[in-house]
């Protein structure tokens, strides 16, 4: 049985080939299964909807086919809608072939990105189906860009902040604002060469404060391999803060606070540098607990070979989970300073863009911009925006450090 059947010669020359395992599931990430060997597989559910993004340059027809497999004796009611019109297919399983799902054509009628959405309109806990790929071709299809290759999270991308040559910046602080709180999302307001702090999107129901520091000598998977010379030791912690090791992005020591903190509200934090004999530099982070009104204690560490003062500093927004890959992330990044071992406190305004290479080749939804009189980095979404590597933006200057910074009440003995 058929509902629509629509018949067209597919171009297979010309096809762009979008695999099944790139897809996004809403409104459970977990609501079906991906592997990079069978696609979406396990989909029963059908309150689960399947999506694929694409940006288009091109107006004018797109035809779509799903290659998907069905064991015999089985039909699947499948519909599929892009630009607001929907197509509706009855298929019959073919058992281990592939059965060529002909959705027929739509209209794209303006560039920009399209999403394509799969449903099911089978009985709950029916298989639907498990689909290898999305076969798309016509002329919209020209220079179209999808993502193609597995890794689904959405890009990474950074605030890079220039510090005058010579200048030994002995703390730094920066203000945060999550404006969006997607699962899998850290936003990381103080980074520098030996470390990272900032605020993280764990579940649906936890959210934490996080504090880490690499250790030295290079290793990027496993601290068991790290010798003691070269790790990180904790000095001194806060109350309610757990610590411990962090591997496969280097190594080091890692600290957090679960901290429930608020969509839209400001999250202020500063990292202080204490070199010693030039050989070791304490490096400790301190966050503004909004409802106490008071600096609290994260963490601290010992960093050997070092003894350094701060340098590399940078901002940036990261999604660590690739089931949550198509939801935009969004933050603002303001009232940036820092102050140097003399005391004087100086005012960053002016932060380039980069992103990781995700961002530069297969995830193009991703750049920053000034807001509020703030900087803010987005990605994700496939929202318009497109920052090119490099690029600089200046803020608007606010002139006062922070007044409520006592340095020498701040430093760990």
């Amino acid at each position: 049985m058929v509902l629509l059947l629509v018949v067209f010669t597919l171009n297979a020359s010309a096809a762009l080939r979008v695999p099944g395992f790139t897809a996004y599931f809403d409104p459970r990430p977990d609501g079906a299964r991906i592997s990079t060997r069978a696609g979406v597989t396990g989909w029963r559910d059908p309150s689960i909807r399947i999506s694929w993004f694409g940006q288009f340059q091109a107006t004018g027809e797109v035809n779509a086919v799903i290659e998907m497999r069905l064991p015999e004796k089985m039909e699947s009611q499948l519909r599929l809608t892009v630009a607001g019109q929907s197509r509706g297919v009855t298929m019959d399983g073919a058992g281990t072939n592939l059965v060529m799902v002909r959705f027929g054509s739509f209209e794209i009628r303006e560039a920009g990105y399209q999403r394509f959405v799969l449903e099911s309109l089978n009985a709950t806990g029916q298989s639907a189906g498990d689909i290898e790929t999305l076969v798309l071709d016509g002329p919209a299809t020209a220079e179209a860009q999808f993502n193609l290759k597995p890794r689904r999270n959405a890009a990474s991308v950074h605030l890079n902040y220039p510090v005058g040559k010579g200048t030994n910046v002995a703390a730094f602080y920066c203000e945060l604002t999550g404006l969006e709180e997607p699962v899998a999302t850290y936003y990381e307001a103080c980074g520098w060469h030996r470390g990272y702090f900032g605020m993280q999107i764990n579940s649906a129901t936890e959210r934490r404060i996080i504090f880490s520091v690499w250790d030295s000598g290079g290793e990027a998977i496993s601290r068991s391999k790290v010798q003691d010379e070269n790790r990180v030791l904790l000095v001194a912690k806060g109350a309610g803060v757990s610590t411990g090791d962090f591997g496969n992005e280097g190594t080091g020591g890692h600290s957090h606070l679960v901290y429930n903190w608020k969509r839209g509200v400001k999250q202020r934090f500063l990292v202080t540098a204490q070199p010693t004999n030039a050989t070791f530099t304490i490096y400790t982070g301190w966050w503004y607990q909004p409802e106490e009104k008071k600096w609290n204690l994260v963490s601290s560490w010992r960093a050997p070979k070092d003894g350094s003062w701060m340098r590399g500093l940078y901002s940036f927004s990261e999604n660590f989970g690739g089931a949550t890959g198509h939801l935009r992330r969004k933050a603002l990044y303001g009232n940036q300073w820092i102050r140097t071992d003399a005391g004087e406190w100086i005012e960053l305004t002016t932060a380039s863009f980069s992103c990781d290479a995700t961002g530069r080749s297969d995830r193009l939804d991703r750049f920053m911009g000034i807001e509020d009189g703030q900087f803010f980095l987005s990605h994700g979404g496939f929202v318009p925006g497109f920052t090119k590597s490099g690029e600089r933006f200046t803020r608007p200057a606010i002139g006062t450090p922070p007044k409520d910074v006592n340095l020498r009440a701040l430093l760990i003995e």
